[in-house]
């Protein structure tokens, strides 16, 4: 398949690679160079979420191409207009060109409209979940929730180490053993510490020993961890 991505930042350059790798003719262009694409079956729009639409009314609608975007974050109203639309949104992180490429063959996608979508997608080895429009706004704010917000997590956990005097490096089996923990039992089993215990006074103590700028994220963890174990405890009951 003659495909053309659209946008050389880290999901255009990891979509052109991952596609490349698996037979299809990618030609990868900025934005800037939507004149030089070369009659492509597919046009794969890999910028910004807020630019999808300008970069999408830019093109002229044609019949013999499929207009895609990649943003978990919208639905295919942003490309109206165009004759033939579809979006595929990986449910995986691209930090880069080269990992990212290898991340999205056997990754999960989320996707919709036209059926030449799906077979992208196939050709990837990739698994295929699809949702209403209403639910698409939840789907990408848990995907949020997932990745980068855990990435923020450990960067509270880095300043923790760092004011303890250790490192981030020091606490990492134990955050990667405790999502192996969610992955086999479910988050409520997994829960330990002492929110799972309803050790009010440890965590009192513990607010008072961390850095007064990471309180407010340490109290809000608390919480949600709170309203895990009295889940837990509802559900044994």
């Amino acid at each position: 398949m003659r495909i053309a991505v659209i946008g050389t930042g880290r999901a255009g350059t990891s979509f052109a690679r991952a596609l490349g790798a698996v037979g299809h003719q990618v030609q990868l262009l900025s934005h800037d160079d939507l004149e030089r694409m070369d009659s492509p079956e597919v046009i794969l729009l890999c910028v910004p979420d807020d630019e999808i639409g300008n970069v999408a009314r830019a093109i002229a609608p044609r019949s013999d191409f499929v207009l895609c975007h990649v943003a978990g974050s919208r639905t295919l109203d942003v490309l109206k207009g165009h004759v033939r639309v579809g979006s595929l949104h990986p449910l995986m992180t691209l930090p880069s060109g080269d990992v990212g490429a290898q991340r999205l063959i056997g990754a999960t996608y989320c996707v919709s409209g036209d059926e030449a979508v799906v077979r992208i997608v196939e050709s990837l080895q990739g698994r295929v979940i699809t949702l209403r429009d209403e639910q698409r706004m939840l789907y990408h704010a848990t995907a949020t929730a997932a990745s980068n917000h855990l990435v923020a997590l450990m960067g509270h956990v880095q300043r923790l180490a760092e004011s303890a005097g250790l490192r981030l490096e020091d606490f990492l089996d134990l955050s990667r053993r405790a999502l192996e923990d969610v992955a086999l039992m479910g988050p409520e089993r997994a829960l330990t510490g002492p929110a799972s215990r309803g050790d009010v006074e440890t965590i009192d103590a513990h607010l008072s020993a961390i850095p007064e700028e990471e309180r407010s994220t340490y109290v809000a963890l608390a919480h949600a961890a709170f309203e895990l174990a009295e889940r837990r405890s509802s559900t044994i009951a």
